[in-house]
């Protein structure tokens, strides 16, 4: 089995888990032991899962305004929660390649390895929610086939990424390409970057 495909299996796994109870408020439940790349893997799936749902409730028209913004605020922790993860991730590929020595013409990728599985994530959730689409005994024929293109299409762009993240570590391993990692600097969440929050500070 490749690494992307390992990686779906975890994914597909911890968005089955999370809609046994379809709850944003239900804990974690982490079948994989803590500190393994698993562990990590089924943590961001989750965290993507969660975020996916709270996207859903907070465009719900008749929504109390209190209640929007209490969800805006877990929805911009759980976007710091997922860059966290990110990084994480990386860390244990540069970890694992720490001992290969590029090739003088080595390249450098457009994008580290874990956000490139940031987006195969992100693929799972959207498979598994166009396959719902597709299933739904309440919607037209016309609404399921035009959600079964979309599949067919979201399918093929996960085979794609995949074969694109294990070539990828496969040049990483072999000194074909190297990592650099850039450190996410999202400056919102920060009191010192942010004016709106060093602004009021200063009040």
């Amino acid at each position: 089995m490749s690494f992307s495909e390992h990686c779906n299996k975890i994914f597909n796994q911890a968005i089955r888990d999370y809609h046994l109870t379809d709850n944003v408020d239900v804990p974690m439940n982490n079948p994989y032991e803590r500190g393994t790349i698993d562990y990590s893997l089924y943590m961001k799936c989750w965290i993507d899962t969660v975020q996916w749902h709270f996207e859903d409730i907070i465009r719900d028209p008749h929504i109390n305004p209190d209640e929007a913004l209490s969800l805006k605020r877990r929805i911009d922790r759980s976007n710091q929660d997922r860059t966290d993860l990110v990084e994480e991730i990386d860390s244990y590929f540069r970890q694992q390649y720490s001992e290969v020595t590029p090739h003088a013409d080595a390249r450098l990728n457009t994008e580290s390895p874990a956000w490139a599985i940031d987006r195969l994530s992100i693929l799972a959730l959207k498979i598994y929610h166009m396959a719902e689409q597709v299933e739904r005994n309440d919607a037209t024929e016309e609404h399921r086939n035009k959600c079964k293109a979309k599949l067919n299409i979201l399918l093929e762009q996960q085979t794609d990424l995949g074969t694109a993240i294990d070539q990828l570590l496969e040049d990483i391993a072999e000194g074909r390409k190297y990592m650099k990692v850039y450190r996410q600097m999202k400056m919102y969440n920060d009191p010192s970057t942010n004016p709106i929050l060093y602004g009021n500070n200063n009040k």
